[in-house]
């Protein structure tokens, strides 16, 4: 199975260097549309930089990535408050248990008190 996980990677590495090498032309990115730059004050925000185009791509992928990343993570809030509630009650319901066969344990012997806790 650790093979096949490996293959699967090897390949995605080829297609994602392929991808670079087939997309190295340099692009502008601009922070804003020209017609927006022009409105007063808006020019402070206005920046460009070039870059390659597979940066471009791999961006975009990584910032989805991360984005859906952290949408999960929100959505899924409910769920892991609801687990954490129930896994304090069955801590709360443990301990209740572990008192009250202490307290009928109180008066038998040790060795009695081993058994019955076994089953």
């Amino acid at each position: 199975m650790r093979y096949i996980r490996y293959a699967i990677l090897a390949v995605i590495a080829a297609v994602l260097i392929v991808l670079a090498l087939a997309n190295r032309t340099m692009v502008t990115l601009t922070t804003l549309p020209e017609g927006l730059a022009r409105v007063p004050g808006m020019a402070i925000l206005e920046h460009s930089v070039e870059v390659p185009l597979f940066i471009v791509l791999f961006g975009g992928v990584l910032a989805g990535l991360l984005l859906g990343f952290v949408w999960e993570w929100v959505r899924e809030h409910k769920q892991r408050a609801d687990a954490a509630r129930k896994q304090a009650e069955i801590k709360k319901l443990e301990r209740e248990l572990r008192r009250s066969q202490a307290k009928a344990d109180e008066g038998k012997d040790e060795v009695l008190a081993m058994l019955d806790k076994t089953g």
